[in-house]
């Protein structure tokens, strides 16, 4: 997210108000407002009508405490990257750790922010220039959930690039304000699919075009998405596995608590043997074990 000095930060979203501590600054008060992003009414702190130095000054908060409770542990102990910091944070873990450490980060919200006069592509091209990690062979994976932002990106940087997809029936909000009236299931068809393979390496679709559910909430049977991806030369790394009840399919859920760990490694399971690529996760430890139990049989 861009800061309103032209800083680029991470944070899940432009609302800052459920990631740190904020709420709890006095002299912040008046930031609060509401704005229009991506056509729904959001309430809070934004990062564009903060410099770098104020945001410097508050600290990261669990975004999802009813399902995470243990995490808050850690509310108020790190304050907010820059994007410079975690590609230098970056090159001091390869070192350490004696092998390359990749990073995926995800432009937010690009239409939004470009209609406020701060671009996200050509800043975010302009810092992995300066780094070195503009290439092909860069560790660093590009994604977004604008069509337009990737295909703009292509053009500036040769990283990895990935078109994230929501639930079949949404258009991605580039195509809302250009009126293009394509929507994800237009996106995943083969031409769709081909067209993306044009300017993109892969796709990060959510789980449930990979494998629908029912009307209970259990898997069905899997689509063609992965084979279809393959055949263009997509890969396909969908979003996002949770190790906690509410986030995954009803018939790998144990119990009733929001923040009890289910079957994950039974979704795992099920996932990866559709042929996907990779998979977004928030508990990295559980999907590698998970991947490695899958792979040795």
């Amino acid at each position: 997210m861009p800061t309103k000095d032209g800083h680029l930060v991470c944070r899940h979203e432009p609302e800052i108000g459920g990631t740190t501590d904020v709420a709890d600054h006095p002299e912040f008060a008046g930031r609060k407002k509401t704005k229009l992003l991506d056509g729904v009414s959001t309430t809070g702190w934004f990062t564009e009508d903060f410099t770098l130095a104020e945001l410097k000054t508050l600290r990261a908060i669990e975004r999802i405490p009813a399902n995470r409770p243990h995490n808050t542990l850690y509310n108020g102990r790190w304050e907010i990257p820059t994007f410079e910091e975690v590609l230098k944070w970056q090159d001091d873990q390869t070192r350490k750790r004696g092998k390359q450490v990749w990073i995926y980060p995800e432009l937010k919200h690009p239409t939004y922010f470009r209609k406020q006069g701060l671009p996200l592509e050509e800043r975010v091209a302009k810092v992995l220039r300066k780094y070195r990690k503009d290439r092909r062979t860069s560790p660093v994976i590009i994604q977004s959930f604008e069509p337009t932002s990737i295909e703009r990106l292509n053009k500036l940087v040769d990283n990895p690039l990935v078109v994230l997809l929501s639930s079949a029936d949404t258009r991605p909000w580039d195509f809302v304000e250009t009126g293009d009236p394509r929507t994800v299931a237009d996106l995943v068809k083969p031409a769709g699919l081909r067209e993306i393979a044009s300017y993109a390496q892969g796709i990060g679709p959510t789980l449930d075009l990979v494998i629908p559910r029912d009307a209970k909430g259990n898997l069905t049977q899997p689509t063609t998405l992965v084979p279809d991806a393959h055949k263009v030369g997509l890969i396909l790394h969908p979003w996002t596995l949770r190790n906690e009840n509410p986030f995954l399919p009803a018939n790998f859920r144990k119990g009733t608590d929001a923040d009890a760990y289910g079957d994950v490694f039974g979704a795992y399971k099920a996932y990866f043997a559709t042929g996907i690529d990779g998979v977004f996760t928030d508990q990295p430890d559980t999907g590698l074990l998970a991947r490695e139990a899958f792979v040795n049989g």
